[in-house]
């Protein structure tokens, strides 16, 4: 029997998951060719990243050399936050990436990277759950809408961000802005970066200097994660403004809050503040070479930093300050909780040593001693004499 591949991939629709944490992933019904059928689960993330690789393996069936001889279906990068509505959207798009993927020459369709992502996985099977939380919540997509993948959705269309003020590039991977200049969003980087493009312009934009057409971005950012997520430094940076950190390589930091423009707020001991999500790496986490190459340029301009009264950014979006970064942190409120303790420990033991005091039996006073005949014949009455007698 030859090599297994895959003859169709059909997308059922996504699930709602809560263990570890709140996220979705698609389920797919894959179908092989001994005719067995498999039912698989992904994060929208897991498939964005397969499909990255799978460009990079096949540069001229991409478009990386010549846009006119691609063939491998577009995908569009996924956003920072994903909610249920960007899920339940992103379907259309999945069914018909998956659909013109099985159809691609077998070089490509047929080829071990493909297999192996769809393959099934332990976790496929047996979804690791905690029995204290909620099942998953399981939302399908519409039979009428799986007939004709065509006819599911059109064109992928990118978004569309307008510049809030000018930008000068710094290096050639980079391209400048003019405010008021509308440019499509090909790829979001965490680390502030954007890749986007402009009639016949590519290249790096900072997120800072960008705002979405239709209203503000907040819904694409991670509310914050209070009990932190460790991370090394990789590089070291000065701190410039007063609500930034200075840190060297090697040291070891809580994320607390992740934010678009590539700034996150991070936890040293005691201290939060400001420092470029590029020059940090999650721990466990193995080096990659596109990490390597986004530590070796400047971190992205702060919001904070660029000044423009009309930008939405300033409108609607909710500041945070430090302080209460600080109070809400997770190793604050046990530091403030075990010191109360250790108060309220304190005041006990005084309480219980006073109580013991007193329970103790009162001391009674000496009896003194009864006085001799002689002297109560020398010196009491007349009457107290003659009781003696």
């Amino acid at each position: 029997m030859g090599d297994a591949f895959i003859r169709h991939i059909e997308l059922l629709g996504y699930e709602k998951r809560f263990f570890p944490s709140q996220h979705y992933v698609y389920m797919f019904l894959v179908k092989w060719n001994d005719l067995s059928e498999k039912l698989v689960y992904r994060r929208f993330t897991e498939i964005y990243e397969f499909h990255k690789a799978l460009k990079e393996m096949f540069p001229i069936e991409s478009g990386d050399i010549n846009m006119e001889k691609r063939i491998i279906p577009h995908l569009p990068a996924p956003t920072w936050f994903d909610g249920q509505r960007s899920t339940q959207n992103r379907q259309g798009t999945l069914a018909e990436y998956c659909y013109m993927l099985v159809n691609l020459p077998h070089k490509i369709s047929r080829c071990l990277h493909v297999v192996n992502f769809f393959k099934v996985r332990p976790d496929d099977t047996n979804p690791i759950m905690d029995s204290q939380i909620k099942k998953p919540e399981v939302f399908l997509l519409p039979k009428d809408a799986k007939k004709n993948p065509t006819d599911i959705t059109g064109p992928i269309v990118l978004q569309t961000y307008r510049a809030i003020a000018d930008y000068e590039k710094s290096s050639k991977s980079e391209m400048a802005l003019k405010a008021g200049d509308m440019v499509d969003v090909v790829e979001k980087s965490e680390s502030g970066w954007w890749f986007c493009q402009s009639k016949n312009k590519r290249g790096w934009v900072p997120a800072a200097y960008l705002e979405p057409m239709d209203g503000p971005d907040e819904s694409e950012e991670q509310e914050p994660n209070y009990a932190g997520e460790q991370y090394i430094v990789q590089k070291s940076y000065t701190a410039v403004e007063e609500d930034e950190l200075t840190l060297k390589e090697g040291d070891t930091i809580e994320v607390i809050h992740k934010l678009l423009d590539g700034w996150w707020v991070i936890r040293k001991d005691e201290t939060t503040g400001y420092y470029p999500s590029m020059y940090l790496q999650k721990a466990g986490e193995v080096n990659t070479s596109v990490k390597s190459e986004l530590r070796n340029r400047s971190a992205p301009p702060r919001r904070s930093t660029i000044r423009n009264a009309k930008s939405i950014h300033k409108q609607r979006r909710k500041q945070i300050s430090q302080e209460t970064y600080r109070r809400n942190s997770k190793k604050y409120i046990q530091s403030q909780r075990s010191r109360k303790e250790n108060f309220q420990n304190k005041a006990n033991v005084i309480i219980e040593k006073n109580e013991q005091e007193e329970n103790k039996p009162k001391a009674q006073p000496a009896v003194p001693p009864r006085p001799s005949k002689d002297l109560i014949l020398n010196r009491c009455t007349e009457s107290t004499r003659r009781k003696i007698l």
